[in-house]
């Protein structure tokens, strides 16, 4: 049980400094570092209550490390039942930002703390056989587990991408916290105390899920993006490398086209009439080779960023004004705010909007509707574009946007870099690109703007 109670220090006290490392700045992150922190302390009071306090009482009697083992012992059993409730309560607050009005969300965590601090000031003092008055506590403890666990639960997200994370961050941490706040709190309540012995067991199978869940959906709305960052890295390569083929390309073409002009100048002194026919065919080649190998590095190339404060909905409608016959088949719905700014490069986002919408009528090529809406998530402004077009499937939406991939084998100059542009331009702007998309059932893509809080 030592071993059991062990290994759930460290995995929860290792969770908690990753946590609070990769984004320090997230109030979600900190207040779930604090809640495995929190349950580290009750694993290190076990760990001393069943095995080095009484190692140290048997070999050194009557050593002052004895009594120092179990003040700290006593003050890391406190910490955990009062400090994990609080915690708990306050990620549920700060995961679900859908709730009453900003003065309640100033006072209502001050609140939130009278009951923990009066119960250690108040109560009677920490011992092994009854470390809190359970019964005084439960009162509270359990309904902040309780009432924070719904917050978390009916949680609404609207991206695709966050309502996967969503459910298994339910998963991940909703049956291990409600099992603690039962067996911790309200068991213990009726007499039935040390229940805390099982938490073991069911951290031996949530840890495993929990750590799987983060690397591979994200947790608690942060996402560490290891496949988004494989495709960053995939474009910078892309970039360079085109930039290099286009210098290259261009210089070999312009000596080739030097030397087509004389000979062509030669043919029609010579008056050579199927030589003039055949040097066309290979202008017209390097030509087609310029445009394509131009069209490549303009797509990928790292542009700077001109940002400035720009309304969207205006930066849309001349967007919509430009693509005027292209929409002509197209039963448009704007659903914008009349003030919508927000800081971006007005240049770049307008090709993304092109390119978005361009895909988006082709998506309908017998017509239909095309949806334009914005909405307000947590520091971020999120534009939804929607067709009811063809609509992809898994395998298909999975590589919608990687460089190179396209379905559109028909058409001219077409080299799948589109949306692997206007990933690129929304992850140089601080946001995301993401896609929602059913085969028959029409496609949404999510351009995620972050904004100042």
């Amino acid at each position: 049980m030592e071993a059991g109670m062990l290994f759930v220090l460290i995995a929860l006290w290792l969770i908690a400094g990753a946590l609070w490392l990769i984004d320090p700045k997230s109030s979600t992150m900190r207040w779930m570092s604090a809640v495995a922190l929190a349950g580290g302390f009750g694993a290190l009071a076990a760990v001393i209550s069943n095995h080095t306090l009484p190692y140290v009482q048997q070999q050194w009697p009557h050593s002052t490390v004895g009594i120092y083992l179990y003040r700290l012992m006593s003050t890391s059993s406190l910490l955990s039942y009062y400090g994990l409730p609080y915690a708990f309560a306050r990620l549920a607050l700060a995961y679900n930002t859908a709730w009453p009005a900003p003065r309640l969300r100033t006072w209502l965590p001050l609140a939130l703390l009278v009951p923990p601090i009066a119960c250690w000031a108040l109560l009677p003092g920490y011992t092994e056989e009854m470390p809190i008055q359970f019964n005084v506590v439960a009162i509270w403890a359990f309904p902040y587990i309780l009432c924070g666990a719904v917050l978390v639960a009916f949680k609404k997200e609207q991206l695709p991408a966050m309502k996967r994370t969503h459910i298994f961050t339910c998963l991940s941490i909703l049956p291990p916290i409600l099992s603690l706040g039962v067996m911790n709190y309200v068991m213990p309540s009726f007499g039935f105390y040390r229940l805390w012995v099982y938490h073991s067991w069911i951290l031996a199978f949530v840890i495993p899920f929990f750590i799987f869940t983060f690397f591979r959906y994200g947790f608690l709305g942060m996402q560490l993006l290891i496949e988004r960052r494989k495709m960053d890295s995939t474009l910078r390569a892309i970039t360079s490398g085109t930039a290099i083929l286009n210098h290259a390309i261009k210089n070999d073409i312009g000596k080739m086209r030097l030397f087509l002009d004389k000979i062509r100048q030669h043919a029609e002194e010579t008056g050579q009439k199927e030589l003039l026919q055949d040097l066309q065919v290979v202008v017209s080649a390097t030509a087609h080779i310029r445009d394509m190998i131009s069209r490549v590095h303009e797509q990928t190339q790292e542009l700077p960023l001109r940002k400035g404060q720009v309304d969207l909905k205006r930066l849309l409608e001349d967007v919509i004004g430009q693509l005027q016959g292209e929409l002509a088949q197209v039963e448009l719905d704007l659903q914008l705010p009349d003030e919508l700014v927000v800081t971006l490069d007005e240049v770049q986002i307008g090709e993304t909007l092109t390119n978005l919408l361009l895909n988006a009528v082709e998506a309908m090529p017998h017509g239909g509707q095309l949806s334009i809406r914005s909405f307000k998530q947590k520091r971020k402004i999120v534009l939804e574009i929607r067709d009811t077009g063809t609509g992809m499937d898994k395998a298909t939406l999975k590589q919608a946007v990687d460089p190179f991939f396209t379905t559109k084998g028909g058409k001219r100059l077409n080299f799948g870099l589109g949306l692997a542009y206007c990933y690129s331009v929304m992850k140089k702007h601080g946001g995301s690109l993401e896609m929602s998309s059913k085969p028959g059932e029409g496609t949404s893509v999510f351009l995620s703007f972050p904004v100042s809080s």
